[in-house]
């Protein structure tokens, strides 16, 4: 190959590369025009990983309303782990940790993983979470395992936006309301009780056991139940 002919392919690539690294500049590093998860705060402690963690609070500034701790955790061991608790040092907040299922402990199997936050996923709320963290900041948060102990690192806070919507304070499951009480009938007043019969005994209230009749008898269990 001639010299000329050399020189001339050394500046189309040139060229080439230049024109992908003004495209990678123009793209930034936000994690939506990269297509890229973001990186997020991971440690280890013996057989358990927690990675992806984030305190993630509500999407705008001005909303009020909790945050939430967004992580999952990893059991390489043998045993179950049970995560009995997570704080949050340095401030008076309580995390309130719930089950996927609703009830009972956040139980992490041997070998397997637990996902906190997202829809249909165990979560970790913060009541107060405007005062417990802000925007931006990196806030410690300690996990605390049954059998591992205490796995601490620095989270990141973010708002609940773009790929972090999707484990925000949003996804939590919307409280049942409450029970109507006992309405009146229309009109305003409720219905006045009939007196009682002069000489005879009031019966009694449903669901009660008359007097003389079933006194002393043994309750019985309801059938296919064991003590």
């Amino acid at each position: 190959m001639s010299r000329s002919l050399r020189h001339g392919a050394l500046a189309a690539t040139a060229i080439a590369f230049s024109i992908v690294s003004l495209s990678a500049c123009a793209a930034g590093n936000n994690a939506e025009s990269l297509q890229v998860r973001p990186d997020n705060a991971a440690t280890s402690v013996g057989t358990v990983k927690v990675q992806n963690v984030n305190v993630i609070t509500q999407a705008e500034p001005e909303d009020e309303g909790p945050s939430v701790v967004s992580a999952t955790l990893f059991n390489d061991g043998t045993e179950a782990e049970v995560l009995e608790s997570i704080t949050l040092p340095g401030t008076d907040a309580q995390v309130k940790l719930q089950a996927a299922r609703g009830k009972g402990p956040i139980e992490i199997p041997a070998g397997g993983q637990i996902v906190l936050g997202g829809k249909g996923n165990a979560t970790a709320v913060i009541e107060k979470g405007r005062e417990a963290a802000q925007d931006g900041n990196i806030q410690q948060v300690v996990f605390k395992l049954s059998r591992t102990g205490d796995v601490g690192l620095g989270a990141t806070v973010v708002p609940a936006t773009g790929y972090y919507k999707d484990f925000g304070p949003g996804t939590l499951p919307e409280a049942p309301a409450p029970k109507p009480s006992d309405t009146p009938t229309p009109g305003g007043s409720a219905t006045p009780e009939a007196p009682a019969t002069p000489g005879t005994e009031e019966s009694p209230a449903a669901g009660t056991e008359q007097q003389g009749g079933t006194e002393g008898a043994p309750e019985t269990g309801t059938a296919g139940t064991t003590g």
